[in-house]
């Protein structure tokens, strides 16, 4: 681990960023060049202490996974995430053709101006990378999760409170929908791939899976309007809309409402709701 070259990195990226690169508004009286260091903490969801003792070249060797916030909070390119993984003593992340775990800065800063707005980004395989405090006011904070409970069909039929979200008499679509996703990325992927993992488990864990799976169904059942609850705003009728990246293999998923509707009454509450519970967190 290089601890100058990282900390040299680190600044000179930090001061790079502006706080409209990230969607943050710009104070009359702010003096700094780029972010502020607890700027930069809240967007790789870290400490403020964490990310300044790196900067002050004393910080312990970080963890891919620290790695990886880092990367997407400082809005790196793949050649300069492979460059910091590199000077923190890790080997960079191997690149396949449909399989990444970073986000590109293009695609980050879409999701930037999506703030008011249920926005993630999410892999092939349904696993979440970074989401608005809308989105995880809806969903939850999606990118908590580690193994197979990262990708969202796994969640879906083996963990109960995954289905929350959705009433209850629209879950036998949904389980259609995401079996239907689970064979669609496998046959993208063969049978050694983390999909095929995930559906070894799911058809040894879920009975509901397996009697699916048997099914063979391969189109798209996915409505566009879907229908989702919390429990705070009540049920909301959302439209879906979908920007794919090909290159990452990544989808931006983002879910709006009908203007003047009592759903788009409902979706700036759950915003509300989103920014307040950022704001306790930092």
């Amino acid at each position: 681990m290089d601890r100058e070259q990282l900390a040299d990195f680190l600044r000179r990226r930090r001061e790079a960023l502006q706080p409209e690169d990230v969607g943050l508004r710009r104070g009359p009286r702010r003096r700094t060049s780029g972010l502020r260091r607890e700027e930069v903490a809240a967007l790789c969801d870290m400490s403020v202490d964490y990310y300044g003792r790196l900067e002050q070249r004393r910080g312990p060797q970080p963890s891919e996974q620290m790695l990886a916030a880092i990367a997407r909070g400082l809005r790196l390119t793949l050649e300069e995430r492979d460059h910091l993984f590199r000077l923190a003593g890790h080997t960079a992340p191997a690149r396949t053709a449909l399989r990444s775990d970073h986000v590109s800065p293009g695609l980050m800063r879409i999701l930037d101006r999506l703030a008011d707005t249920p926005a993630q980004v999410m892999t092939g395989l349904g696993e979440t990378l970074a989401q608005t405090a809308a989105a995880r006011a809806l969903f939850g904070d999606e990118t908590r999760f580690e193994g197979f409970a990262r990708s969202v069909g796994y969640r879906w039929f083996t963990d109960a409170s995954a289905r929350d979200v959705y009433p209850a008499e629209d879950h036998p679509l949904h389980s259609r929908a995401f079996t239907a996703d689970i064979r669609s990325y496998l046959a993208t992927q063969g049978p050694d791939s983390r999909a095929a993992a995930i559906v070894d488990a799911l058809l040894a864990e879920s009975p509901e899976f397996a009697e699916l799976w048997a099914e063979h169904e391969v189109r798209s059942v996915h409505p566009r309007e879907k229908r989702l609850q919390h429990p705070e705003v009540g049920i909301m009728h959302l439209q879906c809309q979908f920007l794919i990246d090909p290159e990452q293999g990544q989808t931006l998923l983002v879910l709006t409402a009908a203007p003047g509707s009592e759903s788009a009454d409902r979706l700036r509450l759950l915003t509300v709701i989103g920014t307040q519970d950022l704001a306790s967190r930092r």
